[in-house]
Order: C-alpha cells, then sequence, then structure tokens
C-alpha cells in the first residue's frame, strides 16, 4: 500500500527518524521554508555578498542540520540537508555530483553496516528519504539545470517538486506555471514521488488523499518567520500593499498541505520507498560492479558476505508479506464479523416485528 498506517502506529511511542534534502537556487525560499517547517531558526539566512568578491565561485557546501520536533505527541528526530550554492556557478556540474555523491555514500554505509557479522547497535540511518527541489517563481517553464537535477537525482532519492516564493504569481500565473511543470516532467520522463497509489489494492481514503496531493504537484510554497494580524487573527504570512498571503491558508499555499505529508501521512511510505526500491536498486548495482571487478574499492564484499546479505533480505521480504498478508486475513475476519453482527441484528429486529404482527392478529 502507497499509505501505510500498519507501520505508523508501531513506531508511534519510540518516534521517527526521517531525512530530507532541499535544494534551490539562491533565493527561491529554501532557509524561511525550513525555518517555517520548524518554526524556528534553523537555517541562518544568507548575508548579502560582498562586492569585491562576487566573481568567485565558492560552489556547494551540503550540511546537515537536526531538530527535534514535536508532531501531535510524536517525536520525530528530523535530519535537514541544506544545500548552499547550489545553481550559483556558470558551471554547476560539481553541484549534480556532489549531491549525487552524498546520496550514494549514506547507502554505502548502510550496506558496509549489513555486510559486518556484528552490527554496530548505535548506527545512525542517514539515508535521505525526500529531496524536495525548489523551483524558481519564473512563470514560464522547467529551466535546463531544474530538468537536469531532478533526471539525475531521481533515482537515488523520492524528488518532489515545489514552486519557491509563490505569492510572485498571480493565481493564474501560478496555475499555468504548476501545469507547465508537470507537461514538462512528463515529456523528459522525470520519476518523481507522484504520491502514489494502488486502485485495487489501497482503501478509497488513501486513493482520494494521493489523488488530492498529486493533483497539487508541483506544491506553491510560501514561507515567513513573521506573525501579520488579519481581521483580528494573529497568522504567519507576509503583508503586502495589496493585501496579506498566509503561510497556512491552503487557498493562498500548499504549505501545511505539504508539510503534512512530511511529517505525518507519507512519512513512512517514503522511508519504504527509500528502503525497498531505491536503494536496493543501488545495492544492487554497486554489487554487480563488484563482482565484475569494476569496483575495488569494494571487494571487501566478498561472495559470501553478497550471499549472507541477500538471504537476509529474501527473509525481511518474506516476513513484511506474511505481516500484509495476516493484516489483510485479519481485516476479513472483521468484516465478516461485522456482517454477521449485522445480519443477526437484522434478523432479530424482523422476529420482533413479525412478533407485533401476530399479536396484532391475535387482538383482531
Amino acid at each position: 500500500m502507497a499509505h501505510r498506517l500498519g507501520g505508523r502506529r508501531k513506531n508511534v511511542k519510540k518516534g521517527f527518524q526521517f531525512t530530507f534534502m532541499v535544494v534551490g537556487t539562491s533565493g527561491t525560499g529554501r532557509t524561511t521554508f525550513v525555518n517555517t517547517l520548524c518554526d524556528s531558526n534553523v537555517l541562518p539566512n544568507k548575508i548579502c555578498d560582498n562586492p569585491e568578491d562576487a566573481h568567485i565561485e565558492e560552489g556547494i557546501n551540503i550540511k546537515p542540520i537536526s531538530v527535534d520536533l514535536d508532531e501531535d505527541g510524536v517525536r520525530i528526530s528530523l535530519t535537514i540537508v541544506d544545500t548552499p550554492g547550489f545553481g550559483d556557478n556558470i558551471d554547476n556540474e560539481r553541484c549534480f555530483h556532489e549531491i549525487v555523491a552524498y546520496l550514494e555514500r549514506q547507502y554505502d554505509d548502510i550496506l558496509a553496516e549489513e555486510s559486518r557479522i556484528k552490527r554496530n547497535a548505535r548506527f545512525r540511518d542517514n539515508r535521505v528519504h525526500a529531496l524536495l527541489y525548489f523551483i524558481s517563481p519564473t512563470g514560464h517553464a522547467l529551466r535546463e539545470i531544474d530538468i537536469e537535477l531532478m533526471r539525475r537525482l531521481s533515482p537515488r532519492v523520492n524528488v518532489i517538486p515545489v514552486v519557491g516564493r509563490a505569492d510572485s504569481l498571480t493565481p493564474q500565473e501560478l496555475k499555468d506555471f504548476k501545469r507547465r511543470i508537470m507537461e514538462d516532467i512528463e515529456h523528459y520522463s522525470i520519476p518523481i514521488y507522484n504520491f502514489p497509489y494502488d486502485v485495487e489494492e489501497d482503501d478509497e481514503d488513501t486513493v482520494e488523499e494521493n489523488s488530492e496531493l498529486r493533483a497539487l504537484l508541483p506544491f506553491a510554497i510560501i514561507g515567513s518567520d513573521e506573525e501579520i494580524n488579519v481581521n483580528g487573527r494573529i497568522v504567519r504570512g507576509r503583508q503586502y500593499p495589496w493585501g496579506a498571503v498566509e503561510v497556512d491558508n491552503p487557498k493562498h499555499s500548499d504549505f501545511g498541505r505539504l508539510r503534512s505529508a512530511l511529517l505525518s501521512s507519507h512519512l513512512q511510505d517514503l522511508k519504504e520507498i527509500t528502503h525497498d526500491f531505491l536503494y536496493e536498486n543501488y545495492r544492487t548495482e554497486k554489487l554487480s560492479r563488484t563482482v565484475s571487478g569494476g569496483d575495488q574499492e569494494d571487494a571487501s564484499l566478498n561472495a559470501e558476505d553478497m550471499a549472507s546479505q541477500s538471504v537476509r533480505l529474501k527473509e525481511e521480504q518474506l516476513k513484511k508479506e506474511e505481516e500484509k498478508l495476516r493484516e489483510i486475513e485479519l481485516k476479513v475476519q472483521r468484516e465478516i464479523q461485522e456482517k454477521r453482527a449485522e445480519l443477526s441484528s437484522k434478523e432479530e429486529a424482523l422476529r420482533s416485528l413479525e412478533a407485533r404482527l401476530a399479536q396484532a392478529q391475535l387482538a383482531d
């Protein structure tokens, strides 16, 4: 199922660990979004460049930052990976390589840990479960850098496109811009995270929720760490001469829906897709290169290690399938019991009605 509540219930008591990356050129609203999401000054605002140093290309600087959040009583250990410097150079090829290398290093750490005879109890899984790509609100279409980044990174991470600083566009401009972005994504066959669902397997609520979220792509984001007064209400937003824009108002911004998806409804699904598909694909590629001798640095992963990993992964997969079957069986049993109870209640009502009719006939 695309949206697994069962796994979420098991982890509610101990909380969740979740990692997402924010990527976008300077001025697209990455920093403001993160600070609005966490409701605190997690990322510092960029200090204005010195004109004398403007010609110096510093390159990308990947910085993971950890913060603990409390979502409706559930603790979330959140790691946010910021990427300042992306897109600021004339040639951004190095930026692509740096981000891909960072994502793959986290997979390599997991692969190495799985190869150990004795696991490290304090090992921390730092795989990136989602990447929010901030598209500059040009109002036209995707740029070459947008297409190239999403195309390169989508095999390694769940890419979720967002339009930053969406309040710089009129409602109609924003609507047309979002449509053209999705047309480009489809045209270039970029496999973004589109809130997958299966009509045959998933329940109606999941299908409806994921359909609504898919229709919002790319999310139009407005962030602000300021509070303003709107008709006597204190809300997070921005005040303009022509009116106010509220961060948490769904008519103004998709911020609330995106935040809920990331930290609540789709957190587990993003983690499972990362492990079951993205990591598994990378692991297969990596071990295949090792077997063929194309990756000498991983020579320590011998055939016996790979065989034991394969058996272990198959066992884990079988266990998951068995759990799913048990859940389905329990659901069917509950439905049968409910139907029996309902039928019994109707039979009892029918008998009662027949008895009253018989008494009425006798009285006549």
